[in-house]
């Protein structure tokens, strides 16, 4: 199956614009909203906006430049002809584009939150360096639980961060659009 795949001999140059765009804006609203929610510094909170972005649309494009050359010649040809002169041969393909848009959305936030976690966790002091202590089972729970909430604060954060990045490409998408 692999060995029918190619690379296209054509890019979207302006798509990969518009997404280096999408990447600028993006970056200093998730920035904002790390520093104001996770407490980080700016420096911080820019370094996981700037890694969580740059990673996750390099990984999207490489889904895309893959998955592009097994798509039905239909699907190719309503896509082709978005990217390239930005309209819809058919009126179904926009049904299809919210479909995919929502498919997008919700894993480009599961590519982030984990992303981010595997960031906080990388580079973090690391637990076992530390001295071997006695923990009694109520210190564990609350240990545990705290890594709960911190988990749960983690993925609301990247889920509002995501939401308002997202919000602001889609109106400039729309603005341009008109």
């Amino acid at each position: 199956m692999l060995e029918n795949l190619t690379l296209p001999t054509i890019f979207p140059i302006g798509a990969i614009l518009f997404d280096f765009l999408f990447i600028l804006m993006a970056i200093p609203i998730e920035a904002y909203v790390f520093n104001n929610r996770l407490k980080f510094d700016k420096k911080t909170s820019t370094f996981y906006a700037v890694s969580i972005n740059l990673f996750s649309s390099v990984l999207g494009w490489f889904i895309f430049f893959v998955s592009e050359p097994i798509l039905p010649i239909q699907f190719k040809s309503e896509l082709i002809n978005y990217v390239f002169f930005n309209n819809f041969k058919s009126a179904s393909a926009q049904t299809l584009l919210i479909l995919t848009a929502f498919i997008i959305f919700f894993a480009t936030f599961l590519m982030k939150f984990f992303l981010l976690r595997i960031l906080l966790l990388s580079l973090t002091e690391k637990p076992w360096k530390r001295e071997e202590e006695q923990t009694i089972p109520r210190r564990k729970w609350r240990r545990l639980s705290s890594a709960k909430l911190q988990n749960t604060n983690l993925a609301t954060t990247t889920l509002i961060a995501n939401s308002l990045s997202y919000s602001a490409i889609t109106i400039v998408l729309f603005i341009s659009s008109r």
